[in-house]
């Protein structure tokens, strides 16, 4: 008889166990402050949620159908909506009831039935740009949803002109012209080290493409963007196709390789690598160039934070050397050396950094990033994960910080300016604050200025929300200009 059924696993039960809801509320509850009336727009988010048992064992988070959240804020009120995105894999899983794509990025363990059927799961990011609202993955192109249903539309691949098989779940809007930059890797299929690079006009119109090959293949999650460069980081989460073959995991750790910074200038050709010895790093928090030197803030540790994928050498997980601490790379685009320098800005490890978007690119001072340490402070409940949301001011490196509370941990925060005009840092942080012991999650809304205080509102999630990766602010004024 055919069950459904997951299985007895870390990544399948307690807190981490599969929501699998898609639904509806008109109206959440507000159990303390109130929802300024300000605030017109919806945060998206996007999460990985299985909607089926795995064909493998030990399967893990970022292998997991796509499940999109939205909370529009219209006089006051939050309206709630949830909905999986309909990727051809996930519409050929929900026909057959039952899990068909095996392995994380490895098509070498699918059912034959789905042989030719993208595996992409739009389950990273969830961004606007040119009137559009796109799930990403950086293993496929993005798929367009609408923005109040969260219907799916389809594929988007910029009227047809990408090239690449892949598009970066980072992509970055350059706030002074609209632009989209972006980029593709492994973007002439699985483990291959070409790089496509890409930027597109404020209407959705690819107009620079360029192509690279990276030192070594490798997973290249985020990148940074300048006014006048783009970096491309490769981090050695290395990739191998004949590992893959055979049955291997996607990415393994190898200690053994240096670190390259590729920095290409803006709608350029050329590309020149910067070296430094092995490291780990995975989210921007910012970027800017004075015209020579480009600095690049990101959380820095010793190990890949990902237990998932092993060493190459067989060592185990080290959780104290995966801590990452916020960092400045600095690259001197005109010196002759090839190195890079390193200055520590935090003595508190964490990731998921964001900053207010409306400073992308450019100099800046505020930016937020969630806590998993803070010297001299241990949870009595021992719970691991993010337990703290801090606000820095890139200038002083002073950090203001809320705990989440008993049996709570946070989920990526956002920024949301007040008004177009507002002064850089004056505004809205936005963070779902989940409550183990309650099975629930709520949404905060806090005053940017003082995270560390009392919620501007706490809006109750009447369930527990699947973990989120990435999601973004869209004002109401952008929604009224949706492309058809």
């Amino acid at each position: 008889m055919a069950t459904v059924r997951f299985p007895d696993e870390p990544g399948f039960t307690g807190r981490f166990a599969p929501v699998r809801l898609e639904g509806e509320i008109r109206g959440l509850e507000v159990i303390q402050g109130e929802v300024p009336e300000s605030l017109r727009g919806t945060f998206y988010r996007v999460g990985a949620d299985p909607a089926w048992p795995p064909v493998v064992p030990n399967d893990f988070y970022f292998n997991a159908d796509g499940m999109v959240a939205m909370f529009r804020f219209e006089n006051g009120y939050v309206d709630f909506r949830s909905r999986y995105v309909r990727t051809p894999r996930f519409l050929a899983e929900r026909a057959a009831r039952r899990s068909l794509f095996g392995a994380y990025r490895n098509p070498y363990t699918d059912d034959p039935s789905v042989t030719g059927i993208s595996r992409g799961l739009a389950n990273t990011n969830v961004y606007w740009h040119a009137g559009r609202l796109l799930a990403s993955k950086e293993d496929s192109a993005p798929i367009q949803i609408d923005p109040d249903t969260l219907e799916t539309v389809g594929e988007w691949t910029w009227a047809g002109d990408l090239a690449s098989q892949t598009a970066t779940a980072h992509p970055k809007i350059d706030p002074r012209t609209g632009e989209l930059v972006f980029f593709g890797y492994a973007a002439k299929g699985e483990t291959t080290p070409d790089i496509a690079y890409y930027e597109a006009d404020r209407d959705g119109r690819i107009m620079h493409e360029a192509w690279f090959q990276a030192p070594y293949s490798s997973m290249i999650h985020d990148w940074a963007v300048t006014e006048h460069f783009v970096v491309f980081p490769i981090i050695p989460l290395t990739s191998d196709l004949e590992r893959l073959k055979a049955g291997g995991p996607y990415y393994v750790w190898d200690g053994s390789k240096d670190v390259y910074l590729g920095v290409v200038p803006r709608r350029g050709s050329d590309v020149r690598w910067y070296r430094g010895t092995n490291r780990f790093a995975s989210h921007i928090m910012n970027a800017f160039d004075d015209g020579r030197y480009v600095h690049i803030d990101t959380p820095v540790g010793e190990n890949s934070a990902f237990p998932w994928f092993p060493d190459i050498t067989g060592a185990p997980f080290d959780p104290d050397k995966t801590k990452g601490y916020l960092s400045r790379w600095t690259i001197d685009t005109m010196g002759e050396t090839d190195g890079f320098t390193q200055r520590r800005l935090t003595n508190c490890s964490g990731e998921f950094p964001r900053t207010d978007d409306r400073w992308a690119t450019r100099g800046y001072r505020f930016g937020v990033i969630n806590l998993t340490d803070v010297p001299g402070q241990t949870p009595a409940d021992g719970m691991p994960g993010f337990r703290w949301l801090a606000s820095i001011d890139l200038a002083t490196q002073a950090m203001k910080r809320r705990f989440a509370g008993d049996d709570s941990t946070v989920q990526e925060a956002i920024f949301v300016p007040p008004r177009p005009d507002a002064p850089h840092g004056d505004g809205y942080v936005m963070q779902l604050v989940d409550r183990h012991a309650l099975a629930r999650t709520d949404l905060l809304i806090l005053d940017a200025r003082q995270v560390d205080g009392q919620p501007v509102a706490t809006v109750k999630i009447p369930i527990r929300m699947p973990g989120g990766l990435h999601g973004n602010w869209v004002t109401a004024e952008q929604l009224a200009r949706r492309a058809a």
